[in-house]
């Protein structure tokens, strides 16, 4: 016998290495193979948004680990020996099968909670003898890998809740709207039974019974010392869910879009649910107002400026239209036609390049730029207009002018570090229109630059601009500093000055608590309309206008998107204004007029800067002008230089002066020569009082071409500083005629280059060129007909 024990002994050694293969027998991968539902939360964890699974199931992705409260009542009403149990438990194998004998026929199967999962892992439907011994042999498996926590949360995860209502946490917000750590002891007990039989156990019927077994459950946890004498009473009196409760709709946009960037997931954001559903109603009650007026979508977001954290975003108003094309599309994430909205970064560009200064003087007067010709909202001219009120009034033809003194393709590069990512074309190919909405840019990246104009202006030189951040754990690589903190804050002060035509009481009325920093933008066609500003924490941005590009007669930013940005932030409430960074500016004496640095004679006055800015520009504004006694002009040709009185005079150049004199009846034109020397003014004189508005001087037009074919007139417009002055026009040496008080003349001109000449009946003259192009290569180029002329 004594033989036969060392086989029995490697016997049983085989038997239990073989046993321990089979547990070391790799577990399926992945565990489930089941989609999940999308989720939205806001900062605080609440929901925001979802989209049910693909299988048609509300199945959120796994919790980390069962809540105490789910757990404790789970474990006491399924499996109270899980934690002693290497995943089969005998004692309740044999309980099992001595009731199922009793009885006839199946009332208990024995099962663990981990065999429970085994089954949702393997997919069992029926119960059968072979089905058991897999499941067992399973969970044996998962035992061996995963820890007793580990394996509550993923039977929390995939239990059957009821309905389509798979897992804890879709449970948790479909009956509760509240995450599973949040849970009463009423509300776990209930969770807790209803894997148990889910198809019986609905809350939306058979309450008594559900309530039975969830009340047993409470005893059973208040017996064993899980729930105060307090907890319990109160957690029966709690009333059951009636039914599954819909989920939230407030941000489905920003769901879809993180879906696409993404993938599938439980996105945590940095929103707000209460701000985010207060600006979901803003903007329906707007949206109502403006498709009565053909523009069908709006798009608003809001930044925290201080984390620069998104609070709110609704990337179209009323989604759920599915009769409203282009209702789901997220708008915020569409590059449109940015329209004036990228002025203030010019300006603040070139106040910190030195190249102006708030009060500088810009001039504003018909332009042409290679036949481009620019055009206020008003079709007005001024003259001339500080840069800050070009700013607040966002005229583009001083604008534009700024913007070809600066350079397109250094404002191009500029604006691409600032963080602007839309601009795909070369510079070249924008031209000048990139300062008036030549270019795309998204809602998204335009409200991040004027959040980082705030940043800049307050923070200095710890500043650090970043993208807006919308996942709580996600930090966007910041960007790198591009506007000083005195150049961003001299912007945002012009921005306070914002005013509209006829409006502007109404406007200061609306606005009047705080003071708000904003700009408004139209596209080309009245197809966008754009409005975007920051208080002193907040930066709101605001898009309007349809979908699929359509244009709208009266769409503006002023009247579409102004509206709703204003009440956006009466809203979100008072807030302080920046402080002013004394350290980060200088205080530069320039002329009073035009904010030039001072040569010769001119009235002072004291104006901001940035502090790291070189300001040189020197005023040419002032000239030095004699008179006699009576207040006449004199020059040496007729008056004895020691009879003559000098003085300096603010002197606008003749096209800015015949505009600027309309909007300024101060303005004191120079005075009028004496009668005795008026022979030969043009020998002592550089007054240069003519100019040619259009064309101007070497630029090139296009030729119209009449019905017939022919090469039609174009119309030339002078102005003279003396309203009573006579011009006579010269064209290439040729005598055309001469014109009084209107100096406009319509002129034939074959293609080429042409010298124009305007003499005054002073003898001063003004010589120009311009180049004239055939359009259609068909026109008859006839000769110039003088006689016509």
């Amino acid at each position: 016998m004594a033989m036969f024990r060392p086989r029995k002994r490697h016997l049983l050694l085989l038997v239990a290495v073989a046993l321990l293969c089979l547990l070391a027998w790799p577990l399926p991968s992945p565990l489930f193979g089941t989609p999940y539902a999308h989720a939205l939360l806001d900062r605080d964890g609440r929901l925001l948004a979802a989209t049910i699974a693909p299988d048609e199931q509300w199945r959120f992705s796994p919790v980390e680990t069962a809540p105490p409260r789910f757990a404790r009542a789970l474990v006491t009403f399924e499996d109270k020996r899980f934690f002693w149990h290497p995943g089969v438990d005998p004692l309740a194998i044999v309980r099992a099968t001595r009731d199922n004998l009793r009885h006839g026929r199946v009332v208990s199967g024995g099962s663990t909670l981990t065999m429970q999962l085994a089954r949702q892992i393997a997919g069992h439907d029926a119960r059968t003898l072979a089905a058991k011994l897999d499941e067992a042999w399973l969970a044996l498996r998962l035992e061996l890998h995963y820890s007793k926590e580990a394996l509550l949360a993923l039977y929390a995860s995939h239990a059957p809740f009821g309905g389509n209502v798979v897992g804890l946490n879709a449970a948790a917000w479909r009956y509760f709207d509240r995450p599973p750590a949040e849970l009463s002891w009423a509300e776990a007990a209930m969770l807790a039974v209803l894997p148990n039989n889910p198809a019986l156990l609905h809350p939306g019927r058979n309450r008594e019974a559900l309530q039975a077994k969830r009340d047993r459950l409470l005893a059973a946890l208040h017996a064993q010392g899980d729930m105060s004498d307090l907890d319990f009473r109160l957690a029966l009196a709690e009333p059951l869910p009636s039914s599954p409760r819909p989920l939230p709709r407030l941000a489905p946009h920003l769901l879809a879009t993180l879906q696409q960037q993404h993938g599938d997931g439980f996105f945590h954001t940095t929103l707000s649910r209460d701000l985010q559903q207060g600006v979901m109603q803003i903007a329906a009650r707007h949206g109502q107002r403006l498709g009565r007026e053909g523009i069908s979508d709006l798009a608003v977001l809001v930044l925290d400026h201080r984390d620069g954290q998104v609070r709110a975003y609704v990337g179209n108003h009323a989604a759920g239209e599915v009769n409203r094309e282009g209702g789901m599309l997220d708008l915020i994430q569409r590059p449109r036609s940015n329209g004036s909205l990228l002025k203030p970064f010019l300006y603040a560009l070139m106040l910190q390049e030195g190249q102006l200064l708030p009060q500088t003087l810009v001039a504003d007067i018909p332009t042409q730029f290679a036949g481009y010709s620019p055009e206020n909202y008003d079709r007005d001219y001024r003259g001339a207009v500080s840069a800050r009120a070009a700013l607040a009034r966002s005229l583009n033809v001083p604008m534009v002018r700024l913007l070809r003194q600066y350079g397109v393709e250094r404002f191009h590069d500029q604006l691409t570090a600032l963080g602007l990512t839309t601009l795909f074309r070369a510079p070249a190919d924008y031209g000048l229109t990139l300062i008036l909405g030549g270019s795309e840019a998204t809602l998204w990246e335009l409200t991040g630059l004027y959040m980082n104009l705030v940043i800049s202006a307050r923070d200095g030189i710890d500043a650090r601009p970043r993208r807006p951040q919308w996942l709580l754990e996600e930090t966007p690589a910041p960007l790198p500093p591009v506007i000083g903190q005195g150049a961003a804050w001299l912007t945002l002060q012009a921005l306070t000055d914002v005013v509209r035509p006829g409006e502007d009481s109404v406007w200061r009325e609306y606005a009047s608590s705080q003071p708000i920093a904003w700009k408004t933008g139209t596209s080309f066609g009245l197809r966008d309309g754009w409005a975007i500003g920051s208080n002193g924490e907040y930066t709101v941005g605001v898009w309007a206008g349809n979908a699929e590009g359509q244009g709208v007669p009266g769409l503006t930013g002023t009247t579409a998107a102004a509206p709703v940005m204003l009440e956006v932030f009466s809203l979100l409430g008072v807030t302080p204004w920046l402080r002013t960074p004394h350290w980060a500016l200088q205080d530069i004496a320039v002329c009073a007029d035009d904010s030039l640095l001072p040569q010769g004679d001119c009235p002072t006055r004291v104006v901001k800067a940035p502090r790291d800015s070189h300001f040189e520009q020197v005023s040419s504004h002032y000239r030095r002008i004699h008179v006699d006694s009576a207040g006449y002009r004199v020059h040496a040709g007729c008056e004895n230089p020691l009879r003559m009185q000098t003085r300096a005079q603010f002197l606008l150049p003749a096209a800015q002066e015949f505009f600027w004199r309309r909007h300024h009846p101060e303005y004191r034109p120079l005075p009028p020569w004496r009668e005795d020397c008026l022979a030969r003014l043009a020998d002592f004189t550089d007054d240069h009082p003519i100019a040619l508005l259009y064309p101007q001087d070497g630029t090139r037009v296009m030729l119209p071409v009449d019905l017939d074919g022919r090469l039609g007139r174009v119309m030339f417009r002078a102005v003279h500083r003396d309203p009573r002055a006579r011009l006579q026009w010269h064209l290439d040496d040729t005598y055309l005629g001469e014109t009084r008080h209107f100096h406009e003349r319509a002129l034939l001109l074959t293609p080429g280059w042409h010298q124009i000449v305007l003499i005054d009946q002073h003898g001063q003259r003004l010589a120009q060129w311009v180049k004239a192009l055939a359009r259609d290569d068909q026109a008859v180029n006839r000769p110039v007909d003088l006689n016509q002329h």
